[in-house]
């Protein structure tokens, strides 16, 4: 299905191509898909696949309140809504006109998220709720690729972790192509040393890993129950080619 570029839009924070066609739409920012949604299908085999895949790895059943700070055109948040029809879900994004091109082209204002109009880290600092996942999803556009803006060390780590409700997960998207292996590395290590047990979630073709950290997190058979719930063969296929493996833990001194 062929898109094409109907707009281009200069925010506060970065430029939005918007490709559409009749039935699907993309945001486009630094080279990169930012946001993608298609009138019938809900998976793409990239990021927002593992996002969402690693959000129902908690032990203790599906989530019932879901935290994601970077928001965007919600692409994570609306498969995570097809799976989880009764999930609170909140989410915080410092943009707020790509927030409202996303209700205009990709229905967002239909998927009931509470939304703060916020810098995630600071909005984090003063929260005093607890969610069953929080997603740290915060990446800004930069000249000529994207970019964390958190130094996801352990003095974050610590803020995030105190927002995760007893029992619950903590997820990191992180892009793992060139330029990006520095932040990997530290916010892996990051996040071994804080959590009994991190797992990855990844798909074949995205230059994306998704980090899911608790107490305990489950493995990739717990997924496998989740594949009836898309109505198209298409993503019930990309369903069952997520990846999740458990990262070595951290030795204990």
């Amino acid at each position: 299905m062929n898109l094409r570029c109907h707009a281009v839009v200069d925010t506060a924070y970065q430029r939005v191509q918007i490709w559409k066609s009749e039935r699907q739409c993309e945001f486009r920012v630094a080279g990169a898909i930012h946001a993608w949604w298609h009138e019938r299908r809900f998976l793409t085999g990239l990021a927002w696949d593992n996002l969402a895949g690693a959000a129902l790895l908690r032990p203790a059943g599906p989530p019932r309140s879901i935290l994601m700070l970077g928001l965007a055109g919600g692409t994570a948040m609306r498969i995570l809504r097809q799976l989880l029809p009764d999930c609170r879900l909140v989410a915080v994004d410092i943009d707020s006109e790509i927030v409202a091109l996303a209700e205009l082209n990709m229905k967002l204002d239909d998927l009931g998220i509470e939304i703060h109009f916020a810098d995630a880290y600071q909005w984090i600092a003063a929260c005093r709720e607890k969610f069953d996942v929080v997603i740290d999803d915060v990446y800004l556009a930069g000249r000529s690729d994207v970019f964390r803006p958190g130094k996801s060390d352990s003095r974050q780590i610590t803020a995030l972790r105190r927002l995760v409700a007893p029992g619950g997960l903590l997820l990191a998207n992180l892009v793992n192509g060139s330029g990006h292996r520095a932040m990997q590395i530290q916010t892996r290590a990051a996040f071994r040393a804080a959590f009994p047990v991190v797992r990855t979630v990844t798909t074949p073709e995205s230059m994306n890993e998704t980090l899911v950290a608790g107490a305990d997190v489950l493995p990739a058979s717990a997924l496998a129950g989740w594949t009836p719930s898309f109505p198209a063969a298409t993503d019930r296929k990309l369903w069952k080619r997520l990846k999740v493996r458990r990262l070595t833990p951290v030795p204990s001194r």
